[in-house]
């Protein structure tokens, strides 16, 4: 059984009374449990999206909210309101009910925040499609959620979707999608209804009508489903309410110190968490400026960002900042005004991190921790941590939450300085997955005292003084021979080498471990032959710092066979595909066609 949170918290006062009445024994340090809870002295906000944006425009109104430089557009506070406003006229003329889902896949634009205020306003949930799905993933996500109304873009950077567009408009969809009308987000396209159609359409809807639709609406009715990025069978919808979001992102932006002079370059996308939330609410709860470079993630595009807006923060995936890193820097480039930002969504090797404020002026940078099913953000570093507590710590619990680390074979919280599993409760927590009861109740778990618990599936541990560190996926740990190894240690290492650009660690398959150490290298390419170096050579440059049993097997030189991709392949957030890598190297393996040099 799960031990509960007051459980733990009144065995930690009874061993704490105990250790004060005996001083006696000094040396026989108490035994104190894996639970920690975030401060409460701030009192949630108790606010809609709607009522969140017309708050700030109290304050803000004339204050630039929003800078998308591909479309050359400048929003104020007032203009985002008044466009999302028009818009959620529009969806009530189009028959949208509180309740109904409207999907929307796009890359980064204004309309796509206007639609996000809007759909709040009226009740609708809002269903955030990958911008990088196939049409097969899309009619999923569609006939899944039953979305009534589809805002999409015929194309989204390089990727075409006028194929999945076209399918939707056949006569043989009806009957899997008879209620659901598409609408074009930017631009046109055949004669499909558009984006300027729709608020054109909300003319005739008197705003007292909107206003009756919006007083209806409640801070715990769900208004958002994200997809999870699950590595095997269909994606999960997290159903994610306006009270999860509002908190979630203003705890966010008091990490990083935010106030209504900062401006944030957010290239992550806004289908994703890391954009939506951490971007632009985070931003909006704090009077902020938020920058999306450009439509999908080019890192030219943010560097000239930084520079041409003046950015104070940026944020982004470890992928994206070695993207950035890895470019010459424009003329006259200025990252002078840059003090913070998160690198969040996966292990951040140290060596980046040390880049980040060495080459763009982050000294401030916040390390980030969290999930989509907790909106996203468990645990964030203050941006007055030292920098090794942000180097090798996701920083403290949030606000409002609270966290325990479990066995999770026993589900019994397990002692400080052990790793276990890390589980979340508090505000955050999402509602669960949309109709899936069984996925929800296989993760949200509800202890003795009837606290619902969110077990996240990462591992992870905890310092005596309340700092998390994320010691690996629980999927990603490799075990050879009984011995668990953890891949991100054996990544930082590789990632050092001059010959190295970017790397990823799983396991593969062996009849006699299990296990074995499987890495895949990015090489960069203007690396001279001086720089290569022998499979063995490696391990043993391995060696040095890591045990032997840690030196992988085998090494798969990205581009160096026809089966492997020229780069890691990664999801549309920017997160490395390890399901994918496993299946590949297991199938080289197989076939004898591992290329184990460097050369």
């Amino acid at each position: 059984m799960v031990v509960g949170a007051q459980s733990d918290i009144a065995l930690t006062r009874l061993q704490q009374t105990q250790n004060h009445i005996a001083p006696e024994a000094p040396h026989r340090e108490v035994e104190r449990l894996s639970i920690v809870h975030g401060p409460t002295t701030s009192p949630l906000w108790e606010l809609t999206l709607s009522e969140l944006l017309e708050l700030q425009c109290l304050r803000y109104r004339d204050s630039e909210c929003l800078v998308v430089p591909w479309t050359s557009i400048r929003w104020t506070y007032g203009q985002l309101q008044e466009e999302s406003e028009r818009l959620s006229r529009g969806l009530i003329a189009r028959g949208v009910q509180h309740g109904d889902r409207i999907g929307i896949m796009a890359g980064n634009c204004e309309q796509y925040a206007s639609l996000f205020f809007a759909a709040a306003a009226v009740g609708a949930i809002l269903v955030v499609i990958n911008n990088t799905y196939t049409k097969a993933e899309l009619l999923y996500a569609l006939e899944h959620t039953s979305c009534k109304l589809l805002f999409i873009s015929p194309t989204i950077g390089r990727h075409s979707l006028e194929d999945a567009i076209d399918h939707l408009d056949s006569r043989d969809r009806q009957h899997v999608f008879p209620d659901l009308d598409v609408v074009i987000i930017r631009g046109q396209y055949k004669s499909f209804k558009t984006y300027h159609d729709i608020i054109c359409e909300g003319e005739a809807i008197p705003r007292k009508a909107a206003y009756r639709h919006a007083n209806v609406i409640s801070p715990y009715d769900v208004c958002n489903l994200q997809f999870t990025s699950g590595s095997t069978g269909n994606p999960k919808a997290s159903m994610l309410t306006h009270h999860n979001l509002v908190n979630n992102s203003r705890f966010i932006g008091d990490r990083m110190d935010l106030t209504s002079s900062d401006i944030l370059c957010c290239p992550p996308p806004l289908f994703h968490c890391f954009g939506l939330v951490l971007g632009l609410l985070a931003c909006i709860t704090h009077g902020a400026k938020i920058v999306y470079p450009s439509e999908t993630f080019e890192p030219a595009a943010v560097l000239q960002a930084i520079s041409s807006e003046r950015c104070t923060a940026v944020h982004g995936v470890p992928t994206m900042f070695e993207s950035i890193l890895s470019l010459p820097r424009p003329k006259d480039f200025d990252c002078s005004q840059v003090r913070t930002g998160i690198i969040a969504g996966s292990p951040v090797p140290y060596t980046l991190m040390q880049r980040l404020v060495n080459e763009l002026n982050m000294s401030e940078f916040t390390s980030s921790y969290g999930l989509t099913e907790a909106s996203p953000t468990c645990f964030n570093a203050f941006t007055y941590d030292t920098i090794d507590r942000r180097l090798t710590t996701v920083g403290k619990v949030m606000p409002h939450a609270s966290s325990k680390i479990i066995n999770p074979k026993t589900g019994h919280t397990l002692p400080v300085g052990e790793r276990g599993e890390l589980c979340m409760s508090g505000y955050q927590v999402h509602s669960g997955y949309w109709k899936n009861p069984q996925k929800t109740s296989d993760t949200l778990l509800k202890d003795e005292d009837g606290r619902v618990w969110l077990r996240t599936g990462d591992e992870a541990v905890f310092s005596a003084d309340g700092y998390c560190t994320i010691t690996g996926r629980f999927k990603d740990i490799i075990i050879r021979g009984g011995e668990n190894i953890y891949p991100l240690e054996i990544e930082e290492r590789l990632v050092t080498h001059p010959a190295i650009s970017r790397v990823a660690v799983v396991g593969i398959p062996d009849q006699h471990y299990g296990e074995v150490v499987g890495a895949f290298l990015e090489i960069p390419k203007d690396a001279t032959t001086s720089d290569t170096l022998r499979a063995e050579d490696l391990r043993n440059w391995m060696r040095e710092t890591l045990g032997r049993h840690k030196a992988p097997r085998y090494f798969f030189v990205c581009g160096s066979h026809a089966l492997l991709p020229t780069s890691l392949p990664q999801t549309g957030s920017g997160k490395i595909q390890k399901q994918i890598l496993r299946e590949l190297g297991w199938k080289l393996v197989q076939e004898g066609e591992v290329k184990v040099t460097l050369d």
